[in-house]
């Protein structure tokens, strides 16, 4: 691997680096690979290490690189568009989530606000997980009030993804009458850091997804998204998240 020397510019050299870095990324690296370590990287652009963590963290931030605990820095997957806003109304299906599993839980203190339901009451609780180029870029908590799936009651099959996919269904025989959704920043949990492949406490985007069917709340969805691998934008149809 040869050596590029870089030109003097008036910008900062680690952005002038992110730039060159960038084109590098599209013309020679293939989703998922690996990059050479910092000291191959430092010697090819002729820059000081320090330097290049600065390149690499902003391109980590923009969602370009992702650095996997005991992988290193690889290339991140294209971004693909998640809908936020007035763009659809669907119920949650299987198309791009994976049903991972189903347990009766209490929801949380927010979520059975939204539900109407009383504090203690035990809700339908599917996990689904959403990945991109075999990488999991979101999970989601989807709580379902007992009332919205009353065909449910005599099916004998308590957990696992063979549930979470019957509660999906039964959801679907509701009319879907609307939804509506807000987006926070937050803190990736332990068990969703884990899921995500991300430390507890890293940086991520809180999807919150309201079903409604005669007249109430039929479903609360709390979806997680990495926060490396998505972008929020404005335009005509509403506000998109773009996950990768």
């Amino acid at each position: 691997m040869g050596t590029t020397q870089l030109e003097p510019v008036p910008e900062p050299k680690y952005w002038h680096l992110k730039t060159v870095l960038t084109d590098a990324l599209d013309s020679e690296f293939a989703v998922g690979e690996i990059l050479p370590n910092e000291r191959e990287l430092a010697a090819r652009f002729g820059v000081a290490r320090a330097t290049l963590r600065q390149a690499l963290e902003q391109l980590e931030l923009e969602g370009r690189l992702q650095r996997r605990r005991g992988v290193g820095t690889t290339v991140a997957p294209p971004r693909v568009g998640v809908a936020v806003g007035d763009t659809g109304q669907t119920w949650p299906g299987t198309e791009t989530w994976e049903p991972v599993d189903n347990v009766a839980a209490v929801p949380p203190a927010a979520v059975a606000r939204l539900l109407d339901t009383a504090p203690d009451e035990v809700a339908h609780t599917v996990r689904r997980i959403r990945r991109s180029h075999g990488q999991p870029v979101a999970a989601e908590l989807l709580y379902v009030p007992a009332r919205s799936v009353p065909g449910l009651t005599g099916i004998d099959v308590p957990t696992g993804p063979a549930r979470a996919r019957l509660v999906l269904r039964e959801l679907q025989r509701l009319p879907l009458e609307g939804q509506d959704q807000s987006v926070e920043l937050g803190s990736a949990r332990a068990d969703d850091a884990k899921e995500l492949d991300r430390l507890p406490g890293a940086p991520v985007l809180l999807v919150t997804t309201r079903y409604i069917a005669a007249g109430r709340t039929a479903a609360v969805a709390v979806a997680t998204y990495r926060a490396d691998t998505c972008r929020l934008t404005f335009g005509d149809a509403g506000v998109q998240l773009l996950a990768g």
